[in-house]
């Protein structure tokens, strides 16, 4: 994780996991903020409410957070694996709750840390993973020619156009990788030869995925 970009959860998630008639649930998701981890603990504990142990860990950009829990087994044996699966994937704004009921077979401490990281690790491996980054926002107001020859370098350079108005003049809502966007200025100026208006509104974390790739209205 970076102030240019991070890596977080693409999805929720369940897995499945039996060792020696133990079975273990594993539910993770994405979450932003420690009450939304909270809230996403607490309703997975609810719902398993009849557990041997519901064993979680979570991670927050924001802060730094990162929070952990055995839940009842023995300590380094369940809520620490859980966690060290997170931070080996460099995954950050997730939480994984761990689900165990007790098959009646005793696993022993290496028993136990290889079932919660292998169900942990199944769980993140079928959310998948999404890579953030910062994006610049900015507005772009050129005549129609100037608009036409702006299309080709959009299409070419890597920025997505989210909506366009056609008065009499054109003016387009882009947006770009920030670290893209000194270059992208220059670019825009050269070939409009300094006649195209541009002004930057936002710069926000956005998931680098399939929607937000270049020139695609969404």
């Amino acid at each position: 994780m970076s102030d240019r970009g991070y890596i977080s959860l693409k999805n929720k998630a369940f897995t499945e996991l039996t060792e020696k008639k133990s079975v273990f649930y594993c539910t993770v998701s994405p979450v932003s903020t420690e009450e939304a981890a909270s809230e996403f603990i607490n309703s997975v504990k609810k719902k398993y409410s009849d557990a041997t142990h519901n064993v979680y860990a979570y991670i927050i950009r924001e802060s730094n957070i990162t929070r952990f829990s055995d839940d009842g087994e023995p300590h380094g044996t369940a809520g620490i694996p859980v966690l060290d699966v997170l931070r080996k994937e460099g995954i950050t704004d997730a939480a994984a709750v761990v689900t165990r009921y007790f098959g009646g077979t005793l696993l022993g401490a290496g028993g136990l840390v290889r079932a919660y990281t292998a169900s942990a690790k199944s769980a993140v491996e079928k959310a998948g993973t999404v890579m953030w980054v910062r994006f610049a926002s900015f507005y772009v107001k050129a005549s129609y020619a100037d608009y036409q020859k702006l299309t080709y370098l959009f299409k070419t350079s890597g920025v997505t156009v989210k909506n366009v108005e056609y008065a009499e003049t054109v003016t387009a809502e882009c947006r770009i990788e920030e670290e893209q966007f000194i270059s992208i200025k220059a670019d825009i100026s050269e070939t409009t030869n300094g006649k195209a208006e541009l002004s930057q509104s936002e710069i926000r974390f956005l998931p680098k995925e399939k929607e937000f790739l270049p020139y695609e209205n969404i």
